[in-house]
């Protein structure tokens, strides 16, 4: 018997890893493992996700759809059925969570030419849509249009964060998009659908990303000292349309936080155990002024190669 996979994508922001979390808890009697694909080189949510499950596997440093990383994903999938499961108890299935950048377009021809469609047998692929960013997003960039003509199953999330209008506004958009995929709206992606059960696929066909994506580039900053959270929300501010997402850990007035950023809304969380403090910003490219002048507060280090992580210090001060 096949294992069911299950793919799930969404921009940046959107909720996947909320999502997941959701999975683990509605299935800890089951023997899944969870695939988290990290577009930058620090791997943030897979260290939030093994909080929750120890049966985590973290790709990190791209697009598991791009030429630089796909090897890395087909391997990795080979080898999951012996590594966590075995002849007597299989796994029960497999979840992966793509970057919000990529493009799932090419992900059932990919099953088909390694093989693995002898093993696994895709049975949804979930895209997780935030209505606050959608209409702006999808003028901007092509990947996001590609995750909902590819989706079974379309989650409308945080409509608890926006007015009815705005949320009937995404939903118009997203069936002129992909007519026939079911549409459910959630909060913070809580939902009963069983995303395990077998959903008809959308027929699309792709192909493997470049390396380089010229639309994002990332910046990998560790943190030396302890973050004046009030400047660094403003310095941020003035930079709000470039930015698409900040996620990581970071000390914040004597507490180890998890802090997240996406479509001008922050978060900053007291958190158990002790990840290296350090935030990975994900923001548009070709990095414009507005962002390299950012880089320079932080850092005071103007060097930074589109697409290319920049280890650099976020000091206390960086106004």
């Amino acid at each position: 018997m096949k294992i069911p996979l299950v793919l799930v994508t969404g921009f940046l922001g959107s909720g996947k890893t909320t999502f997941l979390e959701q999975l683990v808890d509605r299935h800890r009697r089951r023997r899944i493992v969870y695939l988290v694909n990290e577009f930058s080189a620090r791997d943030v949510d897979a260290t939030r996700l093994l909080a929750q499950t120890p049966d985590v596997v973290a790709i990190a440093g791209g697009s598991i759809f791009c030429r630089c990383l796909v090897t890395e994903f087909i391997s990795q999938l080979r080898t999951l059925p012996d590594r966590f499961g075995t002849p007597a108890e299989p796994l029960d299935g497999v979840v992966v969570e793509a970057s919000g950048m990529a493009n799932p377009a090419v992900a059932s021809q990919m099953l088909g030419e390694s093989r693995l469609d002898r093993i696994y047998d895709m049975t949804a692929v979930v895209a997780i849509v935030d209505p606050g960013t959608l209409g702006k997003l999808l003028r901007t960039l092509p990947n996001l249009r590609a995750q909902i003509e590819a989706a079974s199953l379309i989650l409308l999330n945080k409509t608890d964060l926006y007015s009815p209008a705005d949320v009937e506004q995404a939903e118009t958009a997203i069936r002129e998009i992909r007519p026939t995929a079911p549409i459910v709206r959630t909060s913070r992606c809580r939902t009963d659908a069983d995303v395990f059960a077998t959903r008809p696929l959308a027929a699309v066909h792709g192909e493997l990303a470049a390396c380089v994506d010229p639309n994002y580039a990332t910046l990998d900053v560790p943190l030396a000292e302890a973050v004046d959270w009030d400047r660094l929300r403003a310095a941020v501010d003035l930079v709000r349309d470039e930015v698409y997402r900040i996620k990581g850990f970071a000390d914040v007035a004597g507490r180890r936080c998890r802090v997240d950023y996406a479509a001008n809304e922050w978060t900053c969380e007291e958190i158990g155990g002790d990840p290296p403090p350090a935030l990975v910003f994900i923001v548009r490219g070709p990095c414009s002024p507005a962002v390299r002048e950012l880089i320079r507060a932080l850092g005071r280090d103007d060097t930074f190669v589109n697409s290319k992580p920049l280890t650099t210090v976020l000091p206390n001060d960086v106004g």
